[in-house]
C-alpha cells in the first residue's frame, strides 16, 4: 500500500510548481505567437488562480487596454462556474469588442491540469479595423458602396481593464434585458439579475459584492443573503418580470 509522505502543505506547494512551470511555458508561446501574427493581433495568457489579476503574460500589441496583472474575461469566469460539465479544449472566432468599440475576432485555448481543471487560458484577439479601413478606400475609388463596418449587436465578449467594468458591464447587459432601471426593479426582479450574474460566475471576483449592491441600489448583506440561499437552493426564481 502507499502512503503519501508529504505534508499538505508541501502537497500544495509542488501542485502549485507544477502548474507555474507549466504556464511558464505558454508564457514563451505568447512570444512566438506575437511574431508570427504581427502587429494586429494581440496575445494574452490567463492564470485562474488570481482571478482579480489574471493577466501574467502580454503581446506588445494590446487591443483591448489591459495589461500584466489585468483581471478575468467574463468568458473564463463562466467556464470555471460551469465546472467540468462544459470543458472544451478551445473556442475560435468568436466576436469580441474592446472598450473604445474596436470590433475583433477572438479565439481562446484552454489550459488544464492533470486533473482536468482549468488553470489557465491562452487568447488571440485580432482587429480587422486596418482592413476594413483599406476596404472602404479601395470601394470609394472604384465607385462601389461597401458597409460601413462589422454590424456587431451583441458581441460574444466585452474586454475590460478592471473588475468593477466587467461587473458594471455585465450588470447593465442584463438590466437592460429586464428593461427596468435599478432603482425601480422589484425584489424578484434584482434577484434575477444576481441570479444571472452568478451563473456567468462573477462572483467568483473577490470585491464583487460591494459593486453589484451599489449598481442594484440594495446593500451588501441582501446579495449575501441571495446567494446563501441560491446555493441551498431555497429560492424559486421566476424568468418572468411582475
Amino acid at each position: 500500500m502507499y502512503i503519501r509522505t508529504d505534508t499538505p502543505r508541501t502537497f500544495k506547494r509542488k501542485e502549485r510548481t507544477k502548474i507555474k512551470d507549466k504556464l511558464q511555458r505558454y508564457k514563451n508561446f505568447v512570444s512566438f505567437l506575437s511574431d508570427v501574427v504581427g502587429d494586429e493581433a494581440e496575445i494574452i495568457l490567463h492564470d485562474v488562480r488570481d482571478l482579480e489579476h489574471s493577466v501574467i503574460a502580454i503581446s506588445g500589441t494590446t487591443l483591448t487596454g489591459r495589461r500584466i496583472g489585468s483581471p478575468a474575461t467574463r468568458l473564463l469566469l463562466k467556464q470555471l462556474k460551469e465546472g467540468k460539465q462544459s470543458r472544451r479544449s478551445f473556442i475560435t472566432n468568436y466576436e469580441g469588442r474592446s472598450n473604445d468599440g474596436t470590433v475583433l475576432r477572438s479565439s481562446t485555448y484552454f489550459i488544464y491540469d492533470e486533473h482536468d481543471e482549468i488553470i489557465g487560458m491562452l487568447c488571440i484577439n485580432i482587429s480587422f479595423r486596418k482592413m476594413e479601413e483599406a476596404i472602404q478606400y479601395l470601394g470609394g475609388f472604384v465607385g462601389i458602396n461597401w458597409p460601413a463596418g462589422i454590424d456587431l449587436e451583441s458581441p460574444v465578449e466585452h474586454f475590460s481593464p478592471s473588475i468593477e467594468d466587467i461587473a458594471i458591464s455585465s450588470i447593465k447587459e442584463i438590466v437592460s434585458s429586464v428593461d427596468v432601471p435599478s432603482e425601480r426593479m422589484s425584489q424578484q426582479e434584482k434577484l434575477l439579475v444576481v441570479h444571472q450574474l452568478n451563473n456567468n460566475g462573477i462572483f467568483l471576483l473577490k470585491g464583487i459584492v460591494g459593486i453589484v449592491a451599489q449598481e442594484l441600489k440594495t446593500s451588501e448583506a441582501t446579495i449575501y443573503r441571495y446567494l446563501s440561499k441560491m446555493k441551498k437552493n431555497e429560492l424559486k426564481i421566476s424568468f418572468e418580470t411582475p
